[in-house]
């Protein structure tokens, strides 16, 4: 059986992909057809249900509960691993309140969390998460939301930080921050989503594991990348809550959920966790 599976070439996503996509561990059968893109243009596939499983931003996922599953393995939550908020100068609040603020995608998670931080910041710019520090560089707006791994580069093109988002909502919640996960399309038979499931599971354990094995396929997609900036993104955003979400990782989705329906109106209560056998 062949599924359409959609990640970004982000080092943590063919990361853990990689032995999937190469068969390096047992697919039970499966057989995936990529769609390699930015967070947020797989965000909009999966609007338009266009896709048999994906990466997904959490934030997307609030508004898709009734089209996609979310799996226990593939997530990208943890410490430390928040979006910035970057200017060329220290900013005031009504500064950035007030100015023009370059982001990675409406539906991206970073986007949920300025929303919250800043909820009267409506003068923003979507951008590719890669032309965010340009922008602020030549002023196009004066601060920008940034993810990835731009967060290891802005301060050597002379940029500050003016929030840590991830430690905004660490201390908020005092959970891990969730990010990203991996969903599958409801459509499909509950036997397959188990199964996708599973062999995801091995992919990120092999990928853990092994890690030299995988890192020929993360460098065809972060050529232009420091291989010390490649090993710190992937070790910033694949760790044990990759493997499975645990107790831990299911209540950090929750309470985005719960955030998503107090703060902003998103009415979808709790996220449904898919739990494998």
């Amino acid at each position: 059986m062949k599924l359409s599976l959609g990640f970004s070439p982000c080092p943590n996503d063919t990361f853990i992909f990689d032995a999937l996509v190469h068969q390096k561990v047992d697919t039970e059968g499966l057989e995936f057809e990529l769609y390699l893109e930015d967070v947020e243009a797989l965000n909009q596939r999966a609007f338009a249900g266009e896709l048999d499983m994906t990466k997904l931003s959490y934030h997307a996922y609030a508004y898709l509960i009734d089209q996609y599953v979310l799996l226990n393995a593939g997530s990208a939550l943890g410490q430390n691993c928040g979006p910035l908020l970057i200017a060329k100068k220290e900013l005031t609040q009504s500064e950035i309140v007030e100015g023009r603020i370059a982001i990675p995608g409406k539906y991206t998670t970073a986007n949920f969390l300025l929303s919250l931080a800043y909820p009267n910041a409506t003068n923003k710019q979507e951008k590719l998460f890669s032309e965010i520090e340009s922008a602020v560089l030549d002023e196009t707006v004066e601060s920008g939301l940034i993810i990835h791994e731009n967060r290891f580069t802005y301060e050597s093109k002379g940029l500050i930080k003016q929030i840590d988002l991830g430690e905004f909502w660490e201390t908020t919640t005092q959970l891990p921050i969730p990010l990203g996960g991996i969903v599958v399309n409801r459509r499909l038979p509950v036997d397959i989503q188990l199964k996708v499931d599973r062999v995801l599971t091995r992919s990120v354990t092999f990928a853990l594991e092994q890690p030299e094995q995988t890192m020929e396929y993360v460098s065809n997609y972060a050529q232009e990348m420091d291989p010390d900036v490649m090993m710190k993104h992937i070790k910033l955003y694949v760790n044990h809550f990759t493997q499975a979400l645990g107790a831990e990782g299911k209540a950090a989705v929750s309470a985005l959920f719960k955030m998503a329906n107090d703060r902003l109106g998103i009415a979808l209560g709790e996220a449904p966790i898919f739990l494998t056998n």
